[in-house]
């Protein structure tokens, strides 16, 4: 009988770990379900939308001006932050707020990106801390999921801000 239940237990861990390692290679190496905080990117994702954050593109060097991305925070490697690629490494950005009366310019650097939320007046980006590292993107958004009637693709920047490359 002991050997029986041992047997039993021991089954029941050996299939734990092995669909625990299943859903871990799931969610870092395919994409995550992300709840989203904060008025940074509103109106396009606004406090508690859902969105399903995808990591093959992070991988595969496919992070493109326009897309919206989970990166680790420069400041908190603790905290995850929701942001718009606004130019990719050499692009010439605009460094200014929307209400400065002189426009600063600066390159991004190579292996980084500029990042910048969709509500500029009330959002925390690279304009604070300047280029981020690629490295430190999590995954890109590519659907939102909740509330169920704005279920889809996301739309454009509403602030006209990325860049577009020439090339």
């Amino acid at each position: 009988m002991f050997r029986s239940a041992l047997g039993k237990t021991l089954g029941f861990v050996g299939y734990t770990i092995q669909y625990g390692c299943v859903a871990h290679c799931a969610f870092e190496y395919i994409g995550e379900f992300v709840a989203c905080s904060g008025p940074s990117m509103e109106p396009t994702i606004t406090s508690h939308n859902v969105v399903f954050s995808e990591r093959l593109s992070r991988h595969l060097c496919r992070i493109e001006n326009g897309d919206i991305v989970i990166a680790k925070s420069p400041f908190d490697p603790h905290m995850n932050i929701c942001k718009r690629v606004i130019g990719l490494e050499g692009d010439k950005v605009c460094t200014s707020g929307p209400s400065d009366v002189f426009k600063t310019h600066q390159y991004v650097p190579k292996g980084h990106v500029w990042l910048e939320g969709d509500n500029l007046r009330n959002s925390t980006d690279s304009r604070s801390y300047g280029p981020v590292p690629y490295a430190l993107i999590r995954g890109r958004v590519c659907l939102k999921l909740w509330p169920l009637h704005h279920v889809g693709a996301l739309n454009q920047s509403p602030t006209g801000r990325v860049v577009r490359r020439s090339d």
